[in-house]
């Protein structure tokens, strides 16, 4: 495995439309793994394959599952990923890997299923909300050459962005 570069910026491959994957083979499975590697690296919630120069249909998401007594984390990847339903409204901020720093208001669906294949082409649903369902949208905008600036319905300043986070900290 390998950590990759993440394209940034205006960087053209970034607004560009991805191909289907056909092969799901080694070739697939290194990359899967290098964007798991990386996004981990990162720190991130979630990296489509344009992010890191690569114009194929791949998304990884980080999904939180609580439970009583922990907070986990698990990698979703979805490749060919279509929505396939979508319910609700949320608005809030998101950020991304390949615009470093700037942050804005984008409103999302609340609820999404998505059809997708997995890495061995198998074909499967998968349904999330809230955080999970904003990654997975976002990530499937990189797939169509669309960055989140782009749908931002205000962008937030550094004010903003410490009310933002001292309201999150103080209800933890």
């Amino acid at each position: 495995m390998a950590i990759r570069y993440i394209l940034q910026g205006e960087d053209p491959a970034l607004r560009k439309k991805s191909r289907v994957v056909t092969d799901y083979n080694k070739r697939l499975h290194i990359l899967l793994d290098d964007m798991r590697e990386t996004l981990h690296e990162a720190n991130g919630l979630g990296l489509a394959a344009p992010q890191v120069g690569v114009l194929r249909r791949v998304v990884l998401v980080v999904e939180f599952i609580r439970s009583e007594e922990t907070l986990e984390e698990r990698i979703v990847e979805l490749i060919n990923p279509e929505i396939v339903e979508s319910s609700g409204e949320q608005n809030g901020s998101e950020g991304c890997l390949s615009v470093p720093g700037i942050y804005g208001m984008v409103t999302r669906p609340e609820l999404v299923r998505v059809s997708a294949h997995d890495r061995y082409g198998e074909v499967f649903e998968y349904q999330c909300e809230g955080l999970a369902a904003r990654a997975v949208c976002h990530e499937l905008d990189h797939l169509n050459g669309v960055i989140f600036t782009s749908l931002t319905d205000h962008f937030l300043t550094d004010e903003e962005l410490e009310k933002m986070r001292a309201e999150r900290d103080a209800k933890q």
